[in-house]
């Protein structure tokens, strides 16, 4: 099994998992005890044509402000608090959204608040490569989603060992094949792997970059501390047909 890391854009047309960790990924996930489907767009036009077509509520955010005229914006502290009936979520942001649009691969989300269970369908779905993309910021390389990724690919690393020792301990040689003799992880995955585990460094990093701030500025403080959590939600999205739902 290969496991990569990219910023942007999919290295392959196996598994994906997009991660855009302040806010679009945590709020897909959260958004997911509230709501069966989610349709992401990648215009607030699009978005609000298709409101006018289906009853929806709809969310959106540019430059982390909420856009006028929406619901709610892009806060998974907002959607875990909203109320409402409607089985249906609109959302567009700045980057997470905005990337899926051209992969072909099966995408999942991830964030820091579902890494075990994101990995775990990861691996469940690939055939042979799992990529971890990072949203990143208008095109540039993005602090909290190397940090978020890093958790991700730790647990992929672990539930891929767990497999093998399994395999191992069942005398299963064309499994044991499979994970022991083919690419493993690139070195960029490694690398955000460390960088992740010591998680009040990873705090401090993500609250001082242009997003925390930003955030922070704007009165989402709340949503950054609450982006930080790790493991608190077993849901997974996954992309088909234009719309997110629960893996």
């Amino acid at each position: 099994m290969k496991v990569s890391l990219s910023l942007e854009e999919t290295c392959t047309n196996d598994v994906s998992i997009v991660v855009d960790a302040l806010r679009a990924s945590t709020t897909i996930t959260i958004a997911l005890d509230k709501f069966k489907e989610i349709i992401p767009c990648f215009t607030p036009e699009e978005a609000k044509e298709l409101a006018k077509k289906y009853e929806c509520i709809l969310a959106g955010e540019r430059k982390g402000s909420k856009l006028e005229g929406f619901d709610i914006g892009n806060s998974p502290t907002a959607i875990k608090s909203y109320e409402s009936e409607k089985d249906t979520l609109i959302l567009t942001t700045s980057n997470g959204t905005r990337i899926m649009e051209s992969m072909t691969s099966t995408i999942l989300i991830g964030s820091f608040i579902n890494s075990q269970s994101v990995a775990k369908a990861a691996i469940e779905l690939a055939n042979n490569h799992i990529d971890v993309v990072m949203a990143g910021v208008n095109s540039e390389f993005a602090i909290e989603d190397y940090l978020a990724a890093g958790e991700i690919l730790y647990w992929i690393e672990e539930e891929l060992n767990k497999k093998h020792d399994k395999n191992k301990e069942e005398n299963s040689p064309k499994e044991l094949h499979y994970w022991k003799n083919t690419e493993g992880l690139t070195e960029y995955a490694k690398s955000a792997i460390l960088a992740s585990q010591d998680i009040n460094l990873c705090k401090k990093a993500i609250k001082e970059s242009r997003s925390g701030k930003r955030l922070k500025y704007l009165g989402y403080e709340e949503d950054v501390n609450y982006c930080m959590k790790r493991n608190i939600s077993k849901n997974v999205a996954i992309y088909k047909d234009k719309i997110l739902t629960k893996y």
